[in-house]
């Protein structure tokens, strides 16, 4: 027991990456890993699947982890506490400003797409309703159930903001579950919307639609690396990794490679390698 612990070697000998308890985030965090790697940063250690924002900012701030992918959106909102704000820029400007002052973290250049919040229905109601955007839901809202995940019940930029831009009245209690549940719900009808993201692969796959937030009431969410800075000091090859990815992924090619993860049951390494050789990272 004595060697394993002697033997071990200390937190800062290499780079550890997380990432939050979704696929995506998954996909994303091995990007990262994969491209810091390739770098030069040697081995990177993954702790992937971490409860979600706040459990990953509490690793990244005791530094449990040098960097994680997050959303400015929810930076902005859920972590940095600010009020709502739908320009990108000030939203940019302000979390840049926040997580270097209160944090000594550093955000990085946007990957090249939002994940924004997504309220999805089946495909065939959406059509045999006429359903486009939030606001068509309205009037159905009385008579159908909502599914969310436990952290979009909660945040400030979530349900009770959503109900009231649009006036939205669910019968009963909203159904809180795991973010893999939620499509599952939705197909069997155990629930008639949920609130879901924009580059799910699943809105795809299983014929579902995103409405369209018609009166623009969520922020942006471009994902973003977030990293602190005495890691970059350390380890500059994530600067240089960070760099290199910086507006490299569109929306459809998130997607996509949440599909081949989700759907297909491909290893989430395998998928990135494959996209960064596409992109001749």
């Amino acid at each position: 027991m004595t060697c394993l612990v002697a033997c071990a070697p200390p937190r800062s000998s290499h780079i550890v990456i997380g990432a939050k308890n979704f696929t995506e985030q998954v996909v994303l965090g091995e990007l990262l890993a994969q491209e810091i790697e390739a770098a030069g940063g040697g081995k990177v250690e993954r702790r992937f699947w971490l409860a979600g924002s706040y459990l990953c900012q509490q690793a990244l701030v005791s530094d449990r982890i040098d960097a994680y992918v997050e959303y400015t959106g929810t930076a902005l909102t859920a972590i940095l506490k600010q009020p709502l704000e739908r320009n990108s820029a000030k939203v940019d400007a302000t979390v840049a400003r926040l997580y270097e002052q209160r944090y000594q973290v550093r955000a990085g250049p946007g990957l090249g797409f939002e994940d924004t919040f997504a309220m999805v229905v089946r495909g065939d109601d959406a059509r045999r309703l006429g359903l486009k955007a939030i606001s068509d839901v309205a009037k159905l809202a009385p008579q159908w159930r909502l599914g969310v995940g436990y952290e979009f019940a909660e945040r400030p930029d979530g349900l009770a903001g959503l109900n009231a831009a649009y006036g939205l009245h669910f019968v009963g209690e909203p159904r809180t579950m795991e973010l893999g549940l939620l499509y599952r719900s939705l197909a069997a009808h155990q629930v008639d919307i949920v609130a879901g993201n924009s580059t799910d692969g699943a809105i795809k796959a299983l014929d579902f639609v995103a409405l369209e937030d018609d009166r623009h009431y969520f922020p942006p969410y471009e994902a973003v690396p977030l990293v602190r800075e005495d890691s970059l000091k350390r380890w500059p090859q994530i600067g240089v990794a960070m760099q290199r990815l910086a507006g490299k992924v569109n929306a459809d090619e998130m997607r996509a490679m949440n599909l081949a993860v989700e759907s297909q049951h491909r290893d989430a390494g395998d998928v990135v390698r494959e996209f960064r050789a596409r992109k001749g990272l």
